[in-house]
């Protein structure tokens, strides 16, 4: 069997371009969407345009016209969509019932990958508001898909390296603190921390694999399930300087919500489930899902210590 056409939504996006990429260098015929509504943007634009360079097809198609995402999704056979669903930058899950839809008139496609690649929604019914809207969301647009009886991955790809570790997860920098750093707690939950290429990387090793269909495949690689506090140690040993520890306790750290904006207290309630709550590392992964660095054992995934390097 050859390997399957695809098609991605959001290609031009901090994860769709990697899937893109990763769709290439893995062999598959590869569809971006183009939206006309990329305006003036010309950074989308040109990199659009690289893609096709690298061999990628890219296909007019707009969320506000039904027929066109009809006759996009028909032409391959896996989609997967990559919109953002983070506050920071635009939130735009539920756009994709209406990629649902449209997959669902054209009959044709095997496998449909929504925008997932964070904390698996499915468990987080009790999340803090207001950051538990991207998780319902999800739940929403999870819930059309089995009922269009669309055949489906989930990929859960916990902490993403570029937002999580090069700044030791500190909130409001992307760069590693000088002199003191931020502990949640007693900085002992165990986090799940992936470099970005590697979940594009392991997505799309799923897409053509019987082994995936209609399950979640959780990005847990072994050595990459790290607490804070040992991802601060291997900073610590890299740079050659301590850094002084403050920590935080819970009820501190959820009370600065009240003096932030929308998005951050979004960010707030996200960094509660994941580093006090441990809401990524917390259950056994068991029926129906699956972990990726078992299924794929050769891919030679990054390890935190080296991504670090990159900061020095």
């Amino acid at each position: 069997m050859g390997k399957s056409k695809v098609l991605v939504v959001g290609g031009t996006g901090y994860v769709g371009r990697r899937i893109v990429k990763a769709s290439l260098a893995q062999g598959h015929e590869t569809y971006v969407l183009q939206r006309p509504e990329i305006g003036l943007d010309i950074d989308k634009l040109q990199m659009l345009l690289s893609f096709k360079k690298q061999g990628a097809h890219l296909i007019e198609a707009t969320f506000a016209d039904h027929r066109s995402l009809v006759e996009a999704v028909k032409r391959v056979d896996v989609v997967i969509c990559t919109i953002s669903g983070v506050h920071f930058r635009s939130h735009n899950i539920l756009m994709q019932l209406k990629l649902v839809d449209a997959i669902r008139e054209a009959g044709n496609v095997k496998r449909f990958l929504p925008s997932e690649f964070g904390i698996d929604p499915a468990r987080m019914e009790n999340a803090l508001e207001p950051g538990r809207v991207t998780f319902d969301e999800k739940m929403v647009v999870r819930r059309a898909i089995q009922e269009a009886k669309i055949p489906f991955t989930y990929v859960s790809a916990n902490c993403f390296a570029g937002y999580f570790v090069g700044n030791l997860s500190q909130m409001g920098t992307l760069l590693p603190p000088k002199e003191k750093v931020c502990i949640y707690g007693d900085g002992n939950v165990k986090v799940v921390f992936m470099d970005e290429d590697d979940i594009a990387t392991y997505t799309i090793k799923t897409i053509d694999d019987p082994r995936t269909i209609n399950k979640t495949v959780y990005l847990r690689p072994p050595e990459n399930i790290l607490t804070q506090r040992q991802l601060v140690e291997i900073w610590e040993k890299l740079a050659g300087k301590q850094l002084e520890k403050v920590h935080i306790p819970n009820d501190q750290f959820l009370a600065t919500m009240k003096e932030m904006d929308y998005a951050g207290q979004v960010g707030v309630g996200h960094f509660h489930h994941i580093f006090y709550e441990g809401c990524l590392t917390n259950f056994e992964i068991g029926e129906g899902q699956e972990e990726a660095s078992k299924l794929y054992p050769e891919v030679k995934y990054t390890r935190m210590d080296d991504y670090l390097k990159q900061y020095l």
